[in-house]
């Protein structure tokens, strides 16, 4: 039966592997951190984890995870209202809730689980979204999921936008729905003008603030903090994956009743097993250190802020902007895979990105900056890149 099933999967590897675009995986022999130890004995500086404030292995949150393993044990082998809520659970719903200025917060396994189970049980065929192309791919996957109209406005244009809106004024609900920030381009969401638009066309507004949670804005509360609309999106989508520690699990926060119908109705909530309580409980700790202190955010800023520059005049081309997603562009597939094996052999541990996962022709690196890396290695990084592009003929 698998024969002509192989044959098929066969050739399209071979496609993909002939087209410069197959995607191998590096084996990590140890712990996250801002060097990684790879299975070929070599040990390389990190700049390719979304791991931006240094959490993912820090000792204050290994102790914390350790003690919340003594605490409240490994798993739960249950969903949440059979016998899979511990008060732990309900105890991040609320810190979470208050570190987003939002009313309440569901938990997930993940943010792509939180994406694929929040826009269902709001919009049928009557209802509309309206989503940006650039938006990440479990927004896309969740929508899908959907009976409502689909509207895709052109990346970031608000005219777009508002013409969208303008088409679907018949519809019982709409709901506009971007990335807080952008992850291939590190390009933050206009909130202001979208929150404005919203409140024109009386819509409702999704933010997925994945790359932004914990380190964006002046308390590192996201982009609708940096945007100054605080108070005006209806939900919030992120991860504890990234900023938070690095492991696992997601939520989404917003209005009460929005939050308390996610519960009756979210497949994915209702479905999967509850949140490990260990990454529940170590996020909490995570959330604690960041109320605490903007040390880590303020030292995020300040080393993105230093890498930007340096490659700038450097010569590189790179997107502008503030995030720590540094995009340097180099639009050809073999070229972004080719610069970053050759960067490996610098001791510089990065990946080259190429389509499906960006645009045809807009290959390129994407650097993410920790607020771990060293001035030290952010130089290594740039003195890295600056001679094999002049190996390969990148820059002059």
């Amino acid at each position: 039966m698998y024969g002509k099933m192989r044959e098929f999967l066969q050739d399209n590897l071979k496609e993909i592997r002939q087209a410069g675009l197959y995607k191998n995986e590096r084996i990590i022999s140890a712990p996250q951190g801002t060097t990684l130890s790879l299975q070929s004995g070599e040990t390389v500086v990190n700049f390719c984890a979304n791991n931006y404030l240094g959490l993912s292995n820090h000792p204050l949150v290994v102790q914390a995870a350790h003690r919340a393993l003594d605490d409240w044990g490994f798993g739960l082998s249950s969903v949440r209202f059979i016998c899979g809520t511990q008060s732990v659970h309900k105890t991040l719903e609320a810190r979470m809730s208050d570190f987003l200025g939002m009313d309440d917060t569901i938990l997930y396994a993940a943010c792509f689980d939180a994406n694929g189970g929040v826009f269902e049980p709001f919009l049928d065929g009557e209802c509309a979204v309206i989503t940006d192309a650039l938006n990440h791919a479990s927004i896309i996957d969740g929508i899908r999921l959907t009976k409502a109209q689909r509207h895709i406005y052109a990346h970031a244009d608000m005219a777009d936008l508002e013409e969208k809106l303008r088409q679907t004024q018949s519809c019982r609900f709409r709901l506009i729905v971007t990335d807080g920030v952008f992850s291939m381009d590190g390009e933050i969401a206009d909130l202001a003008t979208i929150c404005d638009l919203a409140d024109q066309y009386d819509a409702l507004v999704l933010v997925d603030d994945s790359h932004a949670t914990g380190f964006i804005g002046k308390n590192g509360r996201g982009t609708p903090e940096y945007c100054g609309v605080q108070g005006r999106v209806d939900l919030i989508t992120t991860t504890f994956g990234k900023a938070l520690g690095g492991a696992s699990g997601g939520c989404v926060s917003g209005h009460s009743e929005m939050i308390e119908f996610l519960r009756q109705k979210s497949r994915p909530y209702l479905f999967s097993n509850s949140l490990a309580p260990v990454v529940t409980a170590t996020t909490l700790a995570v959330l604690q250190m960041l109320s605490d202190s903007t040390n880590l955010r303020d030292r995020l800023e300040s080393n993105t802020a230093f890498f930007r520059s340096r490659m700038t005049d450097a010569g590189f081309d790179i997107k502008t902007g503030i995030h720590p997603i540094v995009p340097i562009m180099l639009y050809e597939e073999r070229l972004a895979h080719k610069m970053a094996d050759l960067l490996l052999h610098h001791g510089i541990y990065v990946i080259g990105f190429s389509y499906p996962v960006v645009p045809k022709g807009l290959a390129r690196i994407r650097v993410q900056i920790s607020a771990a890396h060293s001035l030290e290695q952010l130089e290594q990084a740039v003195d890295a890149f600056s001679s094999v592009a002049r190996e390969l003929g990148v820059i002059k």
